[in-house]
């Protein structure tokens, strides 16, 4: 079994950049060093089902289609806004009026999302709900957000 030494008061000014002298003075400035950011990313997708349900994400050369079989009613004027959160942040938000009522909280935090590649255009993303079947479709666009906007086949 390793037991770790207690810090003691040099160490401590090693670790946050004390300067002695100063703190010695009464002045304490601590300079600690920044820590990374959560990941952001610059595109995401959120359905208004919990994060374990079961969604078929199908990936054409056109779109991202995104599809979720449900026995809840969530209604017929479903649909998919789009809002920027921070310039270059954006995030695709499927909703209705009768999603409220499905059982997930709007400020649930335990919702499925799916980080979105840079070739898809969440402005055009679309929703639809017919048979128990949420179908969310986020188009492509070639060139752009792929680099030369060619396929590479890996066998």
């Amino acid at each position: 079994m390793k037991v770790h030494p207690t810090p003691n008061p040099r160490n401590i000014t090693v670790r946050y950049n004390f300067d002695p002298q100063s703190t010695a003075a009464g002045v304490t400035s601590r300079q600690k060093k920044l820590r990374r950011l959560p990941h952001i990313f610059a595109k995401v997708l959120e359905l208004p089902f919990y994060s374990d349900a079961d969604v078929s994400i199908q990936e054409t050369s056109e779109s991202l289609k995104f599809v979720v079989d449900t026995d809840d009613d969530i209604g017929a004027d479903i649909a998919a806004h789009t809002i920027e959160i921070y310039p270059g942040v954006t995030k695709i938000v499927v909703g209705g009026t009768g999603v409220v009522s499905d059982g997930v909280n709007p400020l649930e935090l335990d919702v499925w999302r799916f980080r979105l590649p840079p070739s898809t255009q969440p402005e055009l993303a679309t929703a639809s709900f017919s048979d128990g079947e949420l179908v969310v479709v986020v188009p492509k666009v070639w060139g752009e957000g792929n680099e030369t906007g060619q396929f590479v086949l890996v066998q």
